[in-house]
């Protein structure tokens, strides 16, 4: 059972955008209507929900203040939406989660293209709450609701020559009106290391706030790596190859000198146009230093033991 979470104080952002208003709106009316009963995203098609159940407390989680519902939903990168921050919570309503379907394809043994809530099923959602640090120099607390990624990956028998794991997001124009502009090599790929992507850091999420992903977010299904800059977790995912050979993500295709495969968070390495050293944690005024793995390095430090972390940036 879904219920709404206690806000803890959340207040709204000066100017909420139009589509989140609506969406929250719809969410707040169907928990009153459906209160004591099993709620599952009312606002979507019946076809498409996600019922989360009752996540329970996952590991690794920060004890930070977390970012505002309204920052989280409103102030995105997804330039299938456009390239304003503003501009996937202002579009994305225009995406149809109804049906879904996710192809698992490549070096594995039982390769399959599921339903989404086929592919969802054997799986037991937590809550995970984890910095999400963006290159532009924004990081946000964020409450997920997902799974392990190892969990699904291990359920295909990848064989001995997955050595990579590639993702795709949709692609549709109609939906998708910021596939339009050759503003990337559409669709939309990213791509982690095998033990980057069996860490049990790595998640894949299907909520947010107790709460299925808004589209803007990512719905229904979206990769989220915290040590990584926020573009390897990839939104709307229709797509899982496991390969022999290091995929080439949109965005080092795109400028390969500033975006580099691994892209872990490291302000020792700044970007070409500005420093990596301090972010804008969103809501406060001062910036703060910028950790190492986004302050993950306890967990995965030790998956680039020997490596040049300059040259793979």
């Amino acid at each position: 059972m879904v219920w709404i979470k206690n806000g803890g104080g959340l207040t709204a952002s000066d100017v909420t955008p139009e589509a989140v208003y609506r969406q929250r709106r719809r969410f707040m009316q169907a928990g009153a209507a459906m209160l004591g009963s099993a709620l599952a995203t009312s606002w979507l098609p019946a076809e498409a929900r996600v019922s989360l159940g009752e996540p329970k407390p996952g590991p690794f989680s920060t004890d930070e203040d977390k970012t505002p519902f309204d920052d989280v939903t409103g102030y995105n990168n997804f330039y299938e939406f456009g390239t304003g921050k503003r501009d996937p919570a202002r579009y994305a309503d225009r995406l149809r989660t109804d049906p879904w379907s996710v192809a698992i394809e490549g070096e594995c043994e039982k390769p399959s293209t599921l339903a989404l809530e086929d592919l969802l099923k054997p799986h037991a959602f937590e809550e995970r709450i984890y910095r999400l640090r963006c290159v532009e120099g924004w990081s946000m607390v964020i409450p997920w609701i997902g799974f392990p990624l190892g969990d699904l990956l291990k359920r295909f028998q990848p064989t001995s020559k997955a050595k990579y794991v590639e993702f795709q997001t949709l692609y549709d124009p109609k939906q998708m009106p910021g596939q339009r502009r050759a503003v990337l090599d559409w669709p939309y790929v990213e791509g982690l290391r095998m033990d980057e992507a069996l860490h049990p850091l790595t998640i894949l999420a299907v909520g947010l706030y107790g709460q299925v992903l808004p589209n803007q977010n990512g719905a229904p299904l979206r990769l989220v790596v915290p040590w990584k800059y926020g573009f390897k977790s990839i939104k709307s995912i229709v797509r899982i190859r496991f390969r022999e050979t290091q995929p080439t993500s949109s965005w080092m295709k795109a400028a390969p000198r500033e975006y580099g495969f691994y892209s872990n968070v490291n302000p020792d390495v700044p970007h070409p146009r500005w420093s990596q050293k301090r972010e804008r944690r969103i809501g406060e005024f001062r910036k703060r230093r910028t950790l190492m793995f986004n302050g993950y390095g306890e967990q995965v430090a030790s998956l680039y033991a020997g490596m040049d972390l300059r040259k793979y940036f």
